[in-house]
């Protein structure tokens, strides 16, 4: 696979998501919110004495959230990917283009990838600001980032978008409408939040080995979604389909 090929695609949609606002906004707003709106109302129902174990246990269910996210917002970008290409009227030219299907789909992934870890990231920024203001206020100690919260954050939540990337171009490539491709892109999801929500909530493992059982099991996926898609993907049946 060349690379460079591949990179050209991603800028190529960068500069399409850069006009278009809806997916900017929506990209941005979901992160933030968790990020400013969550914890603020968590930490102030809080009292001031709540011991440190019981705040990290809250925290540790929270951080899980961050994946959550990022196996969401891939449904508003990834799933504009091809279909967004008919609207665009570009489809022909990008079909064109000598690049193999693999560097397609590769390029494509990535354009929905980056900005989606983005935006969560920025998210978890103001997330982990918030509450060790509190908690170095109140406890006098930083509660965040610990180990929690760095597997989650540099293995779950990546692996959660990438599948939900993959997922979600897939659908893109098979349906001609971008409606469409986002109503079902949003079903995609939802295995991969049940999976994470239910993660979240089993008390008996630690989080800490939990969260490595779910980025195995994701990076599994992962591998097996791709070759899926490079083996389903039709150049020439997209375009007659769709014209």
């Amino acid at each position: 696979m060349r690379f460079w090929k591949a990179w050209i695609v991603t800028t190529k949609d960068f500069s399409v998501f850069r006009k278009n606002k809806y997916i900017f906004y929506s990209i941005i707003a979901m992160p933030l919110m968790f990020g400013l709106v969550f914890p603020v109302a968590m930490l102030m129902s809080l009292p001031a004495d709540t011991p440190t174990e019981v705040v990290t246990l809250i925290l540790n269910m929270l951080n899980m959230y961050f994946a959550i996210i990022a196996s969401i917002l891939p449904t508003v970008i990834a799933s504009y990917s091809f279909v967004g290409e008919k609207v665009e009227k570009s489809l022909e030219p990008l079909f064109a283009t000598p690049t193999t299907d693999g560097e397609l789909l590769f390029g494509k992934s990535l354009a929905a990838f980056l900005p989606c870890m983005l935006a969560t990231y920025i998210g978890a920024a103001v997330y982990v600001t918030i509450v060790n203001s509190w908690s170095y206020l109140n406890m006098g100690v930083l509660l965040l980032p610990n180990l929690t919260f760095a597997m989650i954050i540099g293995l779950v939540a990546p692996l959660a978008c990438i599948l939900s990337v993959e997922g979600n171009v897939i659908v893109s490539s098979r349906v001609s409408d971008v409606r469409a491709a986002q109503q079902i892109g949003s079903l995609i999801v939802l295995p991969i939040i049940l999976v994470l929500v239910l993660g979240s909530t089993l008390e008996f493992i630690p989080t800490d080995q939990l969260a490595l059982i779910l980025a195995g099991a994701m990076a599994i996926a992962v591998v097996v979604l791709f070759f899926l898609a490079k083996a389903t993907f039709r150049r020439e049946e997209i375009l007659t389909k769709w014209k």
